[in-house]
């Protein structure tokens, strides 16, 4: 496209109409979507009450700015609190701001760590903030700064001062980690870009202990591993009440694909926030929220939780099977619920490519990983069609003696 600024390396279709779990190219070809915009779509393309509460309020009232009240925002902060205690997770969650992308999310809960170091350290030496290697948590400057990754962060160095790195699920190495000066640490229950990667309940119980011990805020990036995708609202429920977070940040699913994004906080550090020290022109207007109200809820249902595991155990069956046909090239599954990443000991491009020719769209992540993360509400006969063109995909792949032409557009981004 000559008119946009090349920030993403598309492959070939062009499309113009989704519906449930499937889109459309311009040439009216069909793909089974395993992707779901980057985790976005949990309720599928075009959910049908969400289209019809989109007309509904955008005959109503669009945007009036945070100037004003308006009935949906604060309904919507209510609900994720409400929903967010019912869960077990987050037990001292108690407000929320919210916003418009899983960047600006982030953005929130890192000045909100700042704020509190500030106060709990006026010198201002309580300023650092960790993260973690293979951790992905946004572009914009804050966000991309607690994103150590090269690839993103060269080319618009230097980067936010302050920031430390540590190395994911490495407990012995958070106490020289996180000191005196840290106000805060952010970090991905399942890192997702990184490779699906799966935070451990002793790791991310240590973090709380050493936040607790030096005073820094504990913060969840769960973007993308949140909102029903593990089968429960939010993926550190499985985790000891002692591990929950001061901060959690949500994007993506929130909207089903309409941007919107939350920080929810404890009242503690809610507090420490007042009138005047962040905002946002779009973020909260009564469009976005009325739409994440409603996905809330249907997110929030327990029978959709419970069949998020049953069709994990599906995708991990077929998955079982194909790495003992292909056990010189696929190394391990990782993640759980509906975000999973199956190793493999090459480049995945060939088998992207491949895969989308034959109607089925897969991404990577990580290093030579392929990353499922279809929308919530696949069904079996469906994850299994798009497990039958993987595997097709797989076998003109791994055993032809042609090189099957890849391309570099399945990742987020990727270097040209």
């Amino acid at each position: 496209m000559p008119f946009m600024v090349p920030t993403y390396v598309r492959p070939p279709p062009m499309f113009h109409k989704g519906e449930g779990c499937y889109l459309y190219d311009v040439e009216n070809r069909e793909y089974l979507d395993f992707t779901a915009g980057i985790a976005v779509n949990s309720l599928g393309h075009c959910d049908p009450e969400m289209a019809r509460l989109m007309a509904q309020q955008a005959q109503t009232l669009v945007h009036a700015s945070n100037l004003y009240h308006n009935p949906w925002t604060g309904s919507l902060s209510k609900l994720l609190v409400e929903k967010t205690k019912e869960s077990g997770a987050m037990s001292s969650v108690g407000k929320v701001f919210v916003c418009n992308s899983g960047s600006e999310a982030n953005e929130a809960a890192i000045k909100f760590a700042r704020k509190c170091g500030n106060l709990a350290d006026p010198s201002g030496a309580k300023h650092e903030l960790v993260s973690f290697q293979s951790s992905f948590h946004g572009r914009t400057m804050g966000s991309l700064s607690a994103t150590p990754n090269p690839k993103y962060q060269k080319p618009f160095g230097p980067m936010v001062p302050g920031f430390r790195y540590g190395t994911y699920n490495d407990v012995a190495g958070i106490n020289s980690l996180v000191t005196d000066k840290t106000c805060g640490v952010i970090v991905e229950p399942i890192q997702g870009e990184g490779g699906v990667n799966v935070a451990t309940s002793e790791f991310l119980l240590a973090l709380r202990r050493r936040c607790n011990e030096v005073g820094a805020v504990l913060i969840y990036d769960e973007i993308q591993c949140g909102l029903a995708r593990t089968g429960s609202l939010w993926a550190h429920s499985h985790a000891p009440a002692e591990a929950h977070p001061d901060i959690l940040t949500t994007a993506k699913a929130l909207g089903n694909g309409f941007p919107v994004g939350a920080t929810l906080v404890t009242d503690e550090v809610s507090s420490k926030i007042v009138t005047g020290d962040h905002g946002t022109t779009f973020g909260g207007n009564p469009l976005a929220c009325r739409l994440a109200h409603y996905i809330v809820g249907r997110l929030s249902d327990p029978e959709l939780q419970r069949s998020v595991l049953d069709k994990e155990q599906i995708f991990r069956s077929r998955f079982d099977a194909l790495r003992r046909k292909y056990p010189d090239t696929i190394a391990e599954v990782r993640g759980r619920g509906l975000i999973l990443g199956l190793q493999l000991k090459g480049d995945p491009t060939p088998v992207v490519t491949a895969a989308r020719e034959r109607g089925l769209l897969i991404i990577t992540c990580g290093t030579n990983t392929l990353r499922f993360v279809p929308p919530l509400i696949i069904t079996e006969e469906e994850i299994n069609k798009g497990m039958d063109v993987l595997e097709e995909a797989m076998a003109v792949v791994f055993r032809s003696s042609e090189k099957v032409p890849g391309t570099d557009g399945q990742q987020e981004m990727r270097a040209r």
